[in-house]
């Protein structure tokens, strides 16, 4: 288990150690969040790169990451605990067929802990040699109103109530970091329970800084080509402009077909790995992608 980074340059060279460029501005909200034992809430586009700061953080420290994947409809069962039903009907039947008539014992029995069934943030909340896990709550946006107000007693105290059982509370509590693509406005109450940071697009430098640690074999002319086609594909009016995950999928897919720089036919018949609607790709295919990789070359060549 590796120690909390005691500074904001520890913070850096820590993400650093897991292959994740980040700008100093998250470092330093990252930072505190790690030393003031408080919740982060990351919002930003998709694909820019908020879920992998959980990843990277669990792999750099050496924790255990419990993802939570929120969406729609997401309860108490899927989330905290549910009980195993089946294995108590059984164990009743097994009690009744055996002649046991204490009924409170029997009650108190399957309703132990050996018939719960943990879920990610029960799990969280669990003792780990290895220290405290990262806790992901992954795309919150996505769940209503009536989930974030039950996550207010884990983010506010780290201990959730089981009527069953009673309240579990956390030996230590979990490095908790959420997302949100803003579909919605998460609530006030649990804003203020947590560290915020928007998580940008990179700019132009960072993200070939970001390329060529995870697309290593990518040639470089290529790499600053795919950049700046990207950067510029940005300020397009487009129905989803691509994130840096596309970016990352695309130089990876020109690596495969042996591309060493882009050319126009090149960018046509590969704007499906980089875009995601029909509209947009129809919209800077041909004339179009031509145009922008003729300015993108202007602007390297300068």
């Amino acid at each position: 288990m590796t120690a909390l980074p005691t500074s904001i340059d520890a913070t850096l060279k820590l993400l650093t150690s897991a292959n994740y460029v980040a700008d100093r501005p998250l470092a330093t909200v990252l930072h505190l969040a790690l030393r003031m034992g408080r919740p982060l809430l990351l919002e930003g586009e998709a694909g820019v790169g908020k879920t992998e700061i959980a990843k990277v953080l669990a792999e750099a420290l050496g924790r255990k990451l419990i993802r939570l994947q929120c969406y729609e409809g997401l309860d108490v069962a899927a989330a905290l605990y549910e009980w195993n039903y089946a294995a108590q009907m059984i164990e009743i039947r097994l009690a009744e067929a055996a002649g046991t008539t204490d009924r409170a014992r029997l009650g108190a029995d399957v309703f132990s802990e050996r018939f719960l069934v943990k879920r990610p943030l029960l799990k969280a909340l669990e003792f780990d040699e290895a220290g405290p896990p990262v806790l992901l709550i992954d795309e919150l946006d996505r769940t209503d109103e009536a989930f974030e107000a039950f996550l207010l007693e884990i983010l506010s105290d780290f201990q959730a109530t089981i009527p069953e059982i009673g309240t579990i509370k956390a030996a230590a509590p979990p490095i908790v970091i959420l997302t949100s693509n803003r579909t919605r406005e998460i609530h006030d109450a649990l804003k203020r329970r947590c560290l915020y940071h928007w998580v940008d697009y990179p700019d132009a430098q960072r993200e070939l800084t970001i390329l060529k640690a995870k697309v290593p074999k990518a040639p470089a002319r290529l790499s600053r080509e795919v950049v700046g086609f990207v950067q510029a594909i940005r300020k397009e009016d487009l129905f989803k402009v691509p994130g840096v995950a596309e970016t990352l999928d695309w130089a990876t897919a020109l690596v495969e077909l042996d591309a060493v720089a882009l050319d126009p036919a090149l960018v046509s018949d590969t704007l499906g790995v980089l875009l995601k609607y029909q509209d947009d790709i129809a919209k800077m295919s041909g004339s179009a992608a031509k145009e922008l990789l003729d300015r993108v070359r202007a602007d390297i060549a300068d």
